[in-house]
């Protein structure tokens, strides 16, 4: 494969992914790519880093491309259940390193091998814990995919996992790493904004609609669907459960709330402190989409917290949010109110103060490399990376509280502490999660 055509294949990949030119402005990034594969070549084999792949769908590509401008890193095996996923990482890895991985359909397979010092997990969301729990207890460091776990138990049990093993965990909320909005959030803790009393974020996605409802058939060729199942129930297949669309059913994800909202959520949770709510409600429902997804296309999540309320709202098919912007997050204060997004933010003065003048902060730009680089830079210091695993758990319990409580419809009160909902049982009853065929959580709080 020339050079050229190595290139377009990069940016190719990462465009079908899901990604798209703005986060990657495609072009640029595969330039990126290409010098890193050059300086590969000259990196000695005791400084290479040597990255497991589990997971190989559209995330999982776009996460291993951004593993890979960094030189030292490379890729002896990859992970998945589907012929299809594995074979288009398999083409991704031959192409920024000059070699086809090892392929794999079980990971215990992968955890096993001495010649990984890194995973990648980026499997749906059922699938987070038990991998990233077995890497830690195999001596391995990992950059997990949000959220940290389909459940709070599971993030739970890969806190513990990780404490007991001394392992780097990074969660891919890669807007940590972001200047702009370490900028914003700078500006946000100075105290100027004055006295912040609601804090919003918003996700309106008009690109994510129906899915129609195909009937139940028998898995592809190629897949393994009883390992995807994993400790899911069984169920027979249905395509519209597989792949990208798993987000929309309970039994293995949590919707936009634990999709686009962990990032939103970990944004305002950063500008305001470590602090869980005291109380949270949430409603809405299916009111637009006609399909045999489970998720709300429509919610509304409001979390008390001692000196504030957060207010967290989502909408499929409309792009038009508050502010006119189909995402983003809002500090609201006595003195101004600040807006950030991925684009950039800005800061607009309440008109009867003089404390304050308008001001547009820094551009934004994609933030996933710098992540990516954190995590590497932390494996080789020991330090704690920028959404470590306490950050990670913290972050995803609250996203996971608000789907508590619109599932029973009902207020949730939490005790941070024993990790229980003190007034709802069948909110606590879905702190955790029932693990089917066989397969157990170590670690688990809740048996």
């Amino acid at each position: 494969m020339n050079n050229q055509n190595r290139r377009e294949f990069i940016k190719n990949t990462l465009i079908s992914s899901g990604i798209g030119m703005g986060l990657l402005q495609s072009s640029l990034f595969a330039q990126q790519a290409e010098k890193a594969k050059e300086e590969a070549k000259n990196v000695s084999p005791n400084e290479k880093i040597h990255l497991a792949l589990i997971g190989c769908g559209g995330i999982g590509k776009v996460d291993l491309s951004t593993f890979f401008l960094n030189p030292e890193v490379d890729c002896n095996v990859i992970c998945d259940i589907d012929d299809a996923m594995l074979a288009e990482a398999e083409k991704l890895v031959e192409a920024q390193r000059g070699h086809k991985p090892d392929k794999e359909k079980d990971f215990r397979k992968v955890i096993e091998r001495k010649d990984v010092d890194i995973v990648l997990v980026a499997t749906p969301d059922h699938w987070h814990a038990l991998p990233t729990i077995y890497a830690c207890d195999a001596g391995k460091d990992v950059y997990c995919e949000k959220p940290l776990g389909k459940s709070i138990d599971e993030g739970r049990a890969i806190l513990e996992a990780a404490k007991k093993n001394n392992r780097i965990i990074q969660m891919g909320t890669q807007w940590r790493s972001g200047t702009h909005y370490k900028e914003a959030i700078d500006f946000v803790q100075s105290g100027k904004l004055g006295k912040i009393r609601l804090v919003r974020a918003w996700a309106y996605l008009d690109w994510v609609g129906g899915i129609g409802n195909p009937p139940d058939s028998d898995p592809p060729a190629g897949v393994d669907y009883d390992m995807w199942l994993g400790p899911a129930p069984k169920r027979p297949f249905n395509k519209n459960r597989f792949h990208f669309n798993f987000r929309w059913f309970w039994d293995y994800a949590g919707g936009l709330m634990t999709d686009w909202g962990v990032h939103l959520l970990n944004i305002c949770l950063w500008g305001m402190g470590m602090e869980m709510p005291k109380r949270v409600s949430s409603m809405g429902g299916k009111f637009v989409v006609d399909d045999n997804s489970e998720t709300p296309d429509t919610q509304i999540a409001l979390y008390e917290f001692p000196s504030y309320n957060l207010v967290f709202e989502q909408q499929m098919l409309g792009g038009i949010g508050p502010n006119g912007k189909p995402h983003g997050m809002l500090f609201c204060g006595s003195e101004g109110t600040l807006v950030i997004d991925d684009s950039g933010w800005e800061l607009t003065p309440e008109p009867k103060k003089k404390s304050l003048e308008k001001m547009v902060g820094e551009q934004g730009k994609d933030a996933r490399p710098a992540h990516v680089r954190n995590f590497l830079d932390c494996v080789k210091s020991r330090e704690q990376p920028v959404e470590n695993i306490e950050l990670a758990h913290f972050v995803s319990t609250v996203a996971h509280l608000g789907n508590l409580a619109f599932r029973t419809q009902a207020e949730v009160h939490w005790d941070p502490v024993a990790e229980k909902v003190t007034n709802n049982p069948k909110a606590d009853a879905l702190v955790g999660c029932e693990y089917h065929n066989g397969w157990k959580l170590p670690y688990s709080r809740r048996g």
